[in-house]
């Protein structure tokens, strides 16, 4: 499998821990005291971590650290936006079009060297 493809499914799937690691405890946990919504992230943040530290040392093999970042980003948007308005039930918004937008900007950018 190409190093993009790996890099790009261990991110997601890195993503979504991370997503519901930092968002999920507002719906979910919003009637326990803010330690026990930290305890119950921080354990979704290891499989978060245990995802995205390979995803960025194989990726590291072929693309640069900013490229990888803006990776991230693009999948990171990706990923919330489904998020805040399937789980979080926030309505789709036009700005996250024009966020997609500027991102799309930033991975010309970052990628137009290689």
């Amino acid at each position: 499998m190409p190093v993009l493809a790996q890099t790009t499914l261990l991110l997601v799937a890195s993503n979504v821990f991370m997503t519901f690691a930092w968002y999920a405890h507002l719906r979910d946990l919003n009637d326990k005291p803010w330690w026990i919504a930290a305890l119950v992230s921080w354990g979704i943040a290891l499989a978060e971590y245990l995802l995205q530290v390979p995803a960025n040392r194989i990726g590291y093999t072929a693309y640069s650290v900013g490229q990888l970042k803006i990776l991230q980003e693009v999948i990171t948007l990706s990923v919330f936006v489904p998020f805040a308005v399937l789980y979080m039930k926030e309505p789709l918004r036009l700005d996250y079009l024009w966020a997609a937008l500027c991102l799309l900007g930033a991975v010309y950018f970052i990628f137009r060297s290689t």
